[in-house]
């Protein structure tokens, strides 16, 4: 009996590990090529987006919209529009938000622009480092201005691990519902306004110092792209692990 239950044996655990072999397999291919799957999904979005941007941002600006317009403002439909809008800026509300750009870390100046009508839209004025202070005074402000630059959508709740403290003054993000709720202005638009034409400065700063600040122009409009070879890249290893597993099985 036992000569005969040993090979009995030892053929069930070589098929026990085989179906785990060929479990782990199907695991590990199912996670490649949904990998590979979202990386489509991903150079899908990219490319809707860079075409949106192309045709936005060199266009002749049009009128932002106005309150009645609001609920049909959205990332797909009016994101890094080329904008202008009239009104009274309100520098005594200025608010400093952290800023990473290619000049370095520092703020955005964030100040309200009340327009004609009454409506409050958000105009980021540019970066300005740390320590600089802001020229902008009540005093050189007086009188009615007319911004231009790209329509941006709010940025709620703060950056990666950092929510906007309201209370302490420290803003990680461009959320224009907590800062117009923080400084009481209503009604608020759910965008804001990229001051400048973009300077597409990328990695090409050398020799570019400032000559006053905020340095406006430094909306990003170039992507990196390479959901592509990340796709090929993921499909490629789906199939390794089934061409391995085939070939394994078939000893």
């Amino acid at each position: 009996m036992n000569e005969v239950s040993k090979p009995q044996s030892v053929r069930a655990s070589s098929s026990v590990k085989r179906l785990l072999g060929i479990a782990l397999a199907a695991f590990f291919f199912a996670v490649f090529f949904a990998l590979g799957t979202w990386q489509v999904y991903r150079l899908d979005y990219k490319l809707d987006l860079i075409d949106r941007v192309e045709s936005r941002v060199h266009a002749q600006p049009v009128g932002a919209p106005v309150q009645a317009q609001w609920s049909a403002v959205s990332r797909e439909t009016h994101e890094y529009l080329s904008v202008k809008v009239q009104g009274e800026l309100l520098p005594r509300y200025t608010t400093r938000v952290q800023a990473n750009t290619a000049l370095g870390a520092g703020h955005w100046l964030m100040t309200p622009l009340r327009s004609g009508g009454g409506e409050i839209v958000w105009i980021n004025r540019g970066y300005i480092p740390l320590d600089q202070p802001d020229p902008m005074t009540a005093e050189n402000t007086q009188g009615q201005f007319e911004v231009r630059g790209l329509l941006r959508i709010s940025e709620a709740g703060g950056a990666f691990l950092r929510e906007n403290d309201p209370k302490g003054n420290r803003w990680y993000s461009r959320d224009i519902a907590a800062l117009s709720t923080h400084h009481g202005l209503q009604p608020a638009a759910p965008y804001f306004i990229d001051v400048g034409t973009p300077r597409n400065l990328g990695d090409e700063i050398t020799g570019f110092t400032p000559k006053t600040y905020p340095v406006d122009g430094l909306t990003v409009i170039k992507f990196h792209n390479s959901h592509l070879v990340y796709a090929v890249t993921w499909y490629a290893l789906a199939l390794m692990v089934a061409g391995i597993t085939v070939w394994l099985n078939k000893k």
